[in-house]
């Protein structure tokens, strides 16, 4: 039940990745949050921002190009839906910006890699696959069964 993250935000995620200086990979045998590792997920959230802006400005530039134009109504129709998919996922994205800004902060605080809630080691797993979260699985899944209780309510 762990909230996941979209088919295109996991594409951006994977471009960052490869955006990076070195092959670096960070290993549960090293000392957790070590400076290595805080310089691998720095690098990665602001390679990850780098490239969701990126992606942004050459929608806007494809926006500005000019209006749909395709003669047949049925092309155009796919056009707009088309387009209205791509301002969702950045829409989407946009609010992603503001979860990775506030992920580089916790690690300015010195508190990035561990669960807000519980204040336990998020593990390296949870956070090369998610390098926003801000729990640990266990904190999230009680987290989100008590949303769903409420909303049941």
């Amino acid at each position: 039940m762990v909230t996941t993250i979209a088919v295109d935000d996991i594409d951006v995620l994977a471009k960052a990745r490869k955006a990076l200086p070195d092959d670096y990979t960070p290993h549960n045998d090293e000392e957790y949050m070590s400076p290595r590792q805080i310089a691998f997920f720095r690098d990665l959230l602001v390679a990850w921002k780098d490239t969701i802006l990126q992606a942004a400005e050459a929608t806007l530039q494809q926006l500005q190009d000019g209006p749909i134009r395709e003669a047949d109504l049925n092309d155009r129709a796919s056009s707009e839906t088309d387009w209205g998919i791509e301002l969702r996922t950045r829409d989407r994205q946009r609010k992603l910006i503001s979860k990775i800004e506030s992920a580089i902060r916790r690690i300015e605080e010195g508190e990035y890699g561990y669960c807000e809630v519980t204040g336990e080691p998020i593990g390296l797993g949870r956070l090369i696959a998610r390098p926003i979260a801000t729990m640990t699985v266990d904190a999230q899944e009680a987290h989100e069964r008590r949303e769903k209780v409420s909303r049941d309510n």
